[in-house]
């Protein structure tokens, strides 16, 4: 199982009262000791303001901070848990994407889901449609961006989203770039992972938990003709039970490694952001038996 980390963006409170240029220098520090330290990934939220309750609090931008990510490291991998893709046209997602591809040197990953923090959408003007047309809206985005990553020039027309012979030139490094789909949707949120992306990302559920949600899914790939093992897991962990060092984490680390995850995302730093709490969950992971990179 690979491990990578949510870069620090303030969106989780962590940056309260911080001024913005010592938050950022802080950021640039600590993503590049994880990349050091051996996490396989780095990933940001796509949010505009602080969680649960949106304060005046720095919340970093997601992807201006992956474009500066992709210039202070080398090797990780690159990309958001998850774009809220509502927030966006899908053309200009897979702009974005493509972009931050060669700038990253062909290491981004889309993550991609429908969006959920009401707060936001209607802050910011989005509305707040029902979560069934969001639904709706991610399917007609992943058509779009999946022909605009694709060769030649893309065009789709759906009742929320259109492009017409649309060009995306570069089109990143990456032969193929790839596609996470986010969500614990079990029928539609899996059904879209199925049938456009790469990966599928869950978030908060247990071990057992994944289990079992790996073996349904693969099975819906076996009986909709997808070959099951073109399809890699991940897993966002609960932030609450990566928080304190020690056996607990390391267990919890070793029971989600023993459950064929392709890769666990966690947020150590969430509650210290510092390179000593940053280091300590590397320790833990290697005491789980989980081989980091180093470099």
């Amino acid at each position: 199982m690979q491990v990578g980390l949510m870069a620090l963006q303030g969106w989780k409170g962590e940056y309260d009262g911080w001024d913005a240029a010592a938050a950022w220098t802080r950021t640039i520090e600590l993503a590049t000791q994880a990349e050091g330290l051996g996490f396989e990934s780095l990933w940001v939220f796509d949010h505009y303001t602080t969680t649960p309750e949106p304060t005046d609090e720095i919340t970093f931008e997601s992807f201006s901070t992956l474009s500066a990510l992709a210039m202070a490291t080398k090797r990780v991998r690159l990309g958001h848990m998850v774009v809220c893709t509502s927030f966006r046209n899908p053309g200009l997602t897979a702009k974005l994407a493509s972009t931050i591809d060669v700038i990253s040197g062909g290491r981004f990953e889309l993550g991609i889901g429908a969006g959920w923090k009401e707060d936001e959408w209607l802050s910011y003007g989005y509305g707040f449609p029902p979560i069934g047309e969001r639904l709706d809206v991610l399917g007609e985005h992943l058509e779009i961006i999946t022909r605009m990553f694709a060769p030649g020039h893309a065009t789709f027309q759906g009742k929320h989203a259109k492009v017409t012979g649309a060009i995306n030139v570069p089109k990143g490094i990456q032969s193929h770039i790839p596609i996470i789909v986010g969500g614990n949707g079990p029928q539609r949120t899996a059904g879209y992972a199925v049938k456009f992306a790469d990966e599928l990302n869950w978030t908060f559920l247990s071990p057992a938990e994944v289990t079992q949600r790996m073996a349904d899914v693969r099975a819906r790939c076996e009986k909709e003709g997808r070959d099951p093992a073109t399809l890699r897991f991940s897993l966002y962990a609960a932030d609450e039970l990566m928080r304190q060092p020690g056996q607990a984490r390391v267990d919890l680390m070793g029971a989600y490694a023993a459950t064929g995850l392709d890769r666990a995302v966690c947020f150590p730093t969430r509650w210290d952001p510092t390179a000593d709490a940053q280091a300590a969950f590397a320790e833990d992971c290697h005491a789980a038996g989980i081989a980091l990179r180093a470099d």
